[in-house]
């Protein structure tokens, strides 16, 4: 080989820093807040460090991610006949073999897991734990799911190297609930999609308006119609407010028992016209929606966020909202304030009377609406891609050293 070819490779060898591997099952598989988080941190991680090489490991791909847009990305899916038959077991034990195979330096559980056996196998390890809401709400979630999720959280907070937080909140519950070492846990917060920093602008919102059916004002309300994100908090609020505010609730978001409680107190106080569930339309098999590509044109045309979640882990929303220069009335409990920061409106959140105050404030008084998009912008730059990113690579390097 000639001397320069040679010096070359040698370069070239030294350029990749870490080999570096996801559990991307969420990023691939799904559309709410651990896809969503999934997606971002591999895709920043990918365009802010390219010096190191990035492989996804999943049981089955989908439209929601696509590895192809990076060269420093790979994917890995299950090889074997019983691996591609047991894709659950692949994921939390056999991909042990694949990992080992791939040479990566490094894995990361992006949703509460790691594999077993990860802490013989030499490899680094780090697993993100952004809450323990079935601990604090188990019956929300069934006694057997409740055994497996402590059984699945305990084994990556005991095995992994590090244990990341998306919250303050988070790691206060690591400690007091799972007894995790201080030391180990370290608080990154997330970042949500840049896109809903970047302006939608006039023409987009109304094909966007159009495509869904979306009134000229309305409020919004992001999140599965669960008991703990309390969205009869909000129906009863607006039905304080149906003889003198007329503005509808759009909600992005699906549920079961819970949401058949909201559509008979809806039905019960004549509220059925006011609260538009755009889950249930047909736009919501659309690639826009299930991608979540069109809820920055949502967020930008609805007049304020509504977010009265009992508890959280991070509240996503809350920050999507605030890149998107939409005002947010938020409950001031759990890790809410940690993300809502001075720029939101905070209540009690079963105090419906006070939030309907609120929500009549900020749909009437033009210079409030002004004020919290400006504290908003300001507050969002704590959770820039860069700065979360940039947090969870220094976790990556203490624990290669």
């Amino acid at each position: 080989m000639p001397a320069l070819l040679l010096s070359l490779s040698l370069i070239n060898d030294k350029f990749v820093l870490m080999k570096i591997g996801f559990d991307a099952k969420r990023a691939y598989n799904n559309n709410t807040g651990l896809g969503h988080y999934s997606r971002t941190l591999i895709a920043a991680m990918a365009t802010g460090y390219p010096e190191n090489e990035y492989v996804l490991f999943t049981p089955d791909l989908s439209g929601l991610f696509d590895a192809k847009q990076y060269a420093n990305m790979q994917t890995v899916t299950p090889s074997k006949t019983t691996d591609k038959i047991f894709r659950r077991n692949w994921r939390s034990r056999s991909v042990i073999s694949d990992l080992k195979k791939t040479g990566i330096d490094l894995y990361h559980g992006l949703s509460h897991q790691v594999p077993v056996g990860i802490d013989k196998t030499g490899i680094a390890s780090v697993v993100t734990i952004h809450d323990l809401i079935f601990e604090r709400y188990p019956e929300q979630h069934g006694p057997i799911n409740v055994m497996l999720y402590r059984k699945k959280f305990t084994y990556a907070c005991m095995h992994a190297d590090a244990v990341i937080a998306i919250s303050r909140q988070t790691k206060q519950d690591l400690l007091d609930l799972y007894h995790v070492p201080e030391e180990k846990i370290y608080t990154c917060y997330q970042s949500c999609d840049p896109s809903f920093g970047e302006k939608v602008s006039a023409e987009e919102k109304e094909r966007i308006r159009q495509k869904y059916g979306l009134p000229e004002r309305f409020f919004l309300s992001v999140g599965s119609v669960t008991e703990r994100k309390n969205l009869l908090t909000i129906c009863k609020a607006m039905n304080h407010l149906k003889d003198e505010l007329q503005i509808p609730l759009v909600v992005i978001g699906s549920g079961r028992k819970y949401l058949d409680t909201v559509k008979e107190y809806l039905k019960k106080n004549n509220l059925e016209d006011r609260v538009i569930f755009l889950s249930e339309h047909a736009e919501a098999a659309s690639a826009g929606f299930r991608s979540s590509a069109d809820f920055p044109g949502i967020y930008q045309s609805a007049l304020a966020l509504i977010y009265p979640s009992v508890f959280e882990g991070f509240g996503l929303p809350i920050l999507e909202a605030l890149w998107s220069g939409l005002p947010a009335i938020i409950s001031n409990v759990s890790c809410m304030p940690e993300t809502g920061g001075d720029a939101a409106l905070y209540i009690d959140p079963f105090d419906d009377k006070s939030l309907a105050e609120n929500m009549k404030a900020v749909a009437t008084d033009s210079g409030l609406i002004e004020s919290m998009r400006e504290k908003g912008y300001a507050h969002a730059q704590n959770f820039t891609v860069e700065k979360c990113t940039a947090a969870v690579m220094e976790v990556y390097k203490k624990i290669t050293k």
